[in-house]
């Protein structure tokens, strides 16, 4: 098994760093600090300028998503799904409220598919034991539709390379499921892909992404690691960081083959805090299998 060490290459103190996104036209990295209300950008261009840029925002970011016809992102917000543009200024306008936030409730975890629709989970914002979390699929016309239910923690929503299976994580439960799926959007029955145990050190399966050959990178929170596992859940590869609570991560930089990984200072005591200061930061580590680009929302051009 191969084993890595990440290295932190911007010390943000994320409250709950997630969704890290590459762009690779901008040649941008982009996560959100989803408490600390906070969208972030690291520039990683061929002369590595390393250029950062923050952004305000009104309510919680969970996610980011660019756009198939280049015109801003598609976001998740704490009570909806917007249209987001940064340039010239930062401007929302929400296209959907699949939910009553007034209970409570709160998106967090999204990806496109192969075809342009988002696929989005909730959860209670506070209490992890109520299964009120929905996985959620927001077609091109912004109308959406309940796909699943029962979620704790809905997170990692990834496909595999023929877009024929989504995975899917309840982190409450430590359990991620792959959900056939067809190309209209409509998911089969769920199987258990991979159940883990904390207890044996692996934490929560949290944020995930897919290599090009079809292997699933996994954040695992309360671990300090995120595992490259196969497509039939063999661990291959290893990365340790000197945090506990990795969230998310990604593959870009201009070759596919840095890792990023989003971390949080949230679900930490003060001691373990003050053990490890680089929690909430972003890290990074070079890999030897490149990830695929991010898919976009929206129609294929005809």
């Amino acid at each position: 098994m191969v084993e890595l060490e990440a290295e932190c290459i911007w010390a943000l103190g994320a409250e709950l760093g997630e969704a890290p996104l590459w762009l690779a036209e901008k040649k941008r990295l982009y996560l959100v600090d989803l408490k600390g209300c906070r969208l972030h950008a690291l520039d990683l261009g061929d002369a590595g300028n390393g250029a950062r840029h923050s952004w305000t925002l009104p309510e919680y970011m969970c996610w980011l998503i660019p756009r198939r016809d280049g015109d801003g992102f598609m976001a998740g917000l704490r009570d909806g799904i917007a249209h987001l543009w940064l340039e010239p200024e930062l401007r929302l306008e929400y296209v959907a409220r699949p939910f009553d936030a007034a209970a409570g409730i709160r998106l967090n975890d999204a990806k496109a598919d192969a075809s342009g629709h988002i696929w989005a989970g909730s959860m209670h914002n506070s209490d992890y034991t109520r299964a009120d979390g929905q996985l959620i699929r927001l077609d091109h016309d912004f109308s959406w539709q309940v796909q699943a239910a029962g979620y704790h923690i809905c997170n990692g929503p990834a496909f595999n390379r023929e877009g024929t299976t989504l995975y899917h994580t309840d982190s409450h439960l430590g359990r991620v499921q792959a959900y056939p799926i067809d190309v209209r959007g409509e998911l089969g029955e769920p199987a258990l892909w991979r159940q883990f145990d904390p207890a044996d050190g692996e934490g929560g399966p949290d944020g995930m992404t897919v290599d090009s050959e079809g292997c699933l990178w996994i954040a695992q929170w309360g671990g300090a690691r995120v595992c490259r596992y196969s497509e039939s859940g063999e661990l291959l590869a290893t990365v340790h960081l000197p945090v506990r609570n990795p969230a998310s991560c990604t593959l870009g930089g201009t070759d596919l083959k840095t890792l990023y990984i989003t971390t949080a200072r949230e679900g930490n005591s003060a001691e373990q805090l003050a053990a490890t200061p680089l929690a909430g930061g972003l890290f990074a580590v070079r890999v030897e299998v490149a990830g695929v680009p991010a898919a976009r929302f929206g129609a294929s051009a005809p």
